[in-house]
Parts: C-alpha cells; sequence; structure tokens
C-alpha cells in the first residue's frame, strides 16, 4: 500500500516540525511526506526546505481547503491512501502500521483516537454516543465517551464506528474516487463531519483505538467571531443533511456554541450574540444556515 502522509499548516512551525519528526519515527514509514502551507508567514517554508519536506504553498483557503489539496495531491499521484492530520498533534510510533492493517477491503477509513497530549487517556474530541441508527444521541444519560477506557467498554473489539477527522485518519484513495474530495465550501467548520458521512456511504469507517494521535487541549482555546459564525451556519447546513431531530439539534448547536463562547472568551462575550454587538452575525449564521448558503461569505 503506496501511503501519502500530508499535513495542513498555519503559521505553526514549532509545532509542524514536532508532527514532522513524529511521521519520521513511524515503525511503518509513509512513502512521502508533504505539507500543504496555508499561507504561513513564520518561517515554515525555510524550515521544510532546510528538511527537505515537500511543501505545496497556496492562499489560506482555510482547513477545508487544505484538506481538498491532500487529497487531490494524493490522487493525482497514485497513491493508495493519504494520512490527514492538522499541524498541532502528532502520532504515536505505531500509529500509521496499526492503521494501515486495518485498512481492508470495504473500510473507507480508520482514523487514531485522539489524546491529550498532558492526559493521555482522555479523549481531546470526545466520541458521541450512537443510537441504533447509528446517529449521535441527543436524549441520553451519557451522550459522550471521554476517555479511551469509556471507548475500550462501548468497543472492546478496538474499532468505533465513528471517527473525528482530520487527526490522523487514514483514507482509503479508492473510497475518494467514489465519493469525492473534500467539499471547499465549508471552509473552516464542518469539513470533517460532512466528510465523515460520505465516507461512510462508501465502506466502513472507523476509529482504531491502538492507534494514537496526541493533541494539545483545545478546551481553553477562544473562539473568534469568524469561527462561531461558520460553526452556527455550517453546524445548520449539515444537521439537515444527515441527522434526525434537526430543530432540537439545531437549537442545541447555538447553545454549544455560546457556552464554548463562554468558558473561552467570557460570559460577556458570549451574550454579546444575544444582546450585544453581536447578535446580528448569531441572526444572519443561523438564517444562511437554514437557507442552506453553504460558502465562504462571513463579514466582520
Amino acid at each position: 500500500m503506496k501511503i501519502l502522509a500530508a499535513v495542513v499548516t498555519h503559521n505553526r512551525c514549532e509545532l509542524l516540525e514536532r508532527c514532522i519528526d513524529h511521521l519520521q519515527k513511524q515503525t511503518h514509514l509513509p512513502d512521502l511526506i508533504v505539507v500543504i502551507n496555508n499561507a504561513s508567514t513564520d518561517g515554515t517554508v525555510n524550515m521544510l526546505m532546510h528538511r527537505n519536506i515537500d511543501c505545496i504553498t497556496q492562499d489560506n483557503v482555510g482547513s477545508a481547503g487544505g484538506w481538498y489539496r491532500c487529497i487531490s495531491y494524493a490522487l493525482e499521484h497514485h497513491f493508495d491512501a493519504v494520512w490527514l492530520m492538522d499541524d498541532d498533534g502528532f502520532p504515536n510510533a505505531t500509529a500509521l502500521k496499526n492503521l494501515s492493517e486495518k485498512l481492508v477491503h470495504g473500510v473507507a477509513c480508520v482514523s487514531s483516537v485522539v489524546l491529550c497530549e498532558n492526559d493521555r487517556e482522555r479523549l481531546v474530541f470526545p466520541l458521541p454516543v450512537l443510537s441504533s441508527e447509528k446517529l449521535p444521541v441527543i436524549f441520553s444519560p451519557k451522550r459522550k465517551l471521554k476517555t479511551i477506557d469509556d471507548v475500550f467498554s462501548s468497543s472492546p473489539e478496538g474499532l468505533y464506528p465513528y471517527a473525528h477527522f482530520f487527526n490522523g485518519a487514514l483514507v482509503s484513495c479508492d473510497a475518494v474516487k467514489k465519493i469525492g474530495n473534500v467539499d471547499k465550501n465549508f471552509f473552516i467548520a464542518g469539513d470533517e463531519i460532512d466528510y465523515f458521512y460520505r465516507l461512510r456511504s462508501a465502506g466502513k469507517v472507523y476509529t482504531d483505538i491502538s492507534a494514537h494521535h496526541y493533541h494539545p487541549d483545545v478546551a481553553e482555546r477562544p473562539w473568534s467571531d469568524v469561527k462561531i459564525y461558520y460553526y452556527i451556519k455550517n453546524t445548520i447546513i449539515l444537521n439537515k443533511r444527515y441527522f434526525n431531530m434537526v430543530i432540537m439539534r439545531n437549537f442545541m448547536a447555538v447553545v454549544a456554541a455560546l457556552h464554548r463562547t463562554a468558558l473561552r472568551n467570557g460570559w460577556s462575550e458570549a451574550l454579546s450574540y444575544l444582546i450585544g454587538k453581536n447578535l446580528k452575525t448569531l441572526l444572519i449564521s443561523i438564517w444562511r444556515g437554514l437557507h442552506g448558503q453553504l460558502e465562504k461569505d462571513f463579514h466582520g
């Protein structure tokens, strides 16, 4: 199996170099490492040139545009699979070996479990508990799997039928040929969820608990008005495409965005979306989401 390891980066040179270090220490090495550079200005290009790492520099077209370029490169150069990741995380030494062994016929993607680099029992992005229809549950005493033990308890065989892209996701290029590339119109939010459900139509998609991808804790990273806008708008679009109980999920998406803003930016910032300067941004994001306007269209 010919595998491309592809990393999307923007102005995180030191973290990117750490990621490359771990890619080059895999027990099963990728056939090539390529970095998609979304217009970094922090010395990233010089570092990559010094290390002789293939680099494609483009405008900052968001995460979705970065993944699109990664996958396009894999198809153009006839790779069998593409291993996708952001610049701020890194895989354990046996991650690619474990993932590649499970990317067999009928499987569209196998992704690493994403663990907090400073607390390696805790998931950075908790996995949803799934209903019998394999959709995230809404009304349940337990809605999220937050630790690796939680995931083991739910899937003792080590493969959980859900994945958070793109932090160590190994995607079959045959599956990509069936369902197409990432939708660049998602820009910076929701592209990973959309691609998960599209890939699931081409084959099975799993999180492999034996493949670990370590990542900084994102719980305290501030949310910008751009992030909040696209999170709400694109989540509403995704709810209509893929989920049941759409009205309830839309309400929960708005509440979740405001709650995360309050925790990361402060309650005054969260309230500004209800009774202050950012109310218009909130209303436009909801309106455009309900009308399916999937494009880069934020004007703060």
